[in-house]
């Protein structure tokens, strides 16, 4: 069994030595032409590590971008989060203010002084919630865009197209418009009008 053994041994062996005796064909000589067109590895590194820089700085970008929209959004979030409850207090503000129309004809009195420094409170309130009254006067310019006409009325002291009166007073929120200003737009006189007069 050891002769077959060595048999099968050299057998195998002689193949081999006439695998590697075996003279060069076609697929041999593409071989080396391959190699030469092989990416030199220390190139291939060079690019491959390039890559991967460039997609880590990308990501760090939109992180970067991601965190700084988040803050954002946050802090408008706690900007505007009451607006809703400043909202629903607005008509509150305003009966106060009709109230302290009335009290101003004794303007001596416990109770003017009492709703004056309540009026206080509730401007100082307001303030610091930033929360600012649109700036508006009678013969001001209308702009649609912070103010709402309620209706329009003849005037000879105002120009048309120009607030009249204020109604009611429009407020921001920052820089956001919390409610707009009620007026009364000024009109021209119209020639029947004129002639009834």
């Amino acid at each position: 069994m050891n002769e077959e053994l060595e048999e099968v041994v050299t057998e195998e062996e002689a193949a081999a030595a006439e695998e590697t005796n075996v003279e060069p064909t076609g697929e041999a000589e593409a071989a080396p032409e391959a190699a030469v067109e092989e990416v030199d590895p220390v190139v291939a590194l060079e690019q491959e590590v390039q890559k991967y820089k460039d997609e880590s700085l990308r990501r760090a970008a939109e992180m970067d971008n991601y965190r700084k929209r988040m803050a954002k959004e946050l802090e408008e979030s706690r900007k505007f989060s009451n607006q809703r409850l400043l909202m629903e207090l607005l008509p509150v503000l305003d009966n106060f203010g009709m109230g302290m129309q009335m009290a101003e004809k004794e303007q001596g009195s416990m109770l003017y002084q009492g709703m004056a420094m309540v009026q206080g409170q509730l401007d100082e309130f307001f303030s610091s919630q930033g929360v600012k009254p649109v700036e508006l006067e009678a013969g001001g310019d209308f702009d649609p865009n912070f103010h709402e006409a309620v209706s329009q009325e003849v005037s000879d002291e105002v120009e048309a197209g120009k607030v009249l009166r204020v109604v009611r007073r429009g407020y921001f929120l920052g820089d956001r418009l919390l409610r707009p200003a009620n007026v009364i737009v000024a009109k021209a006189a119209e020639a029947g009008e004129e002639g009834g007069n």
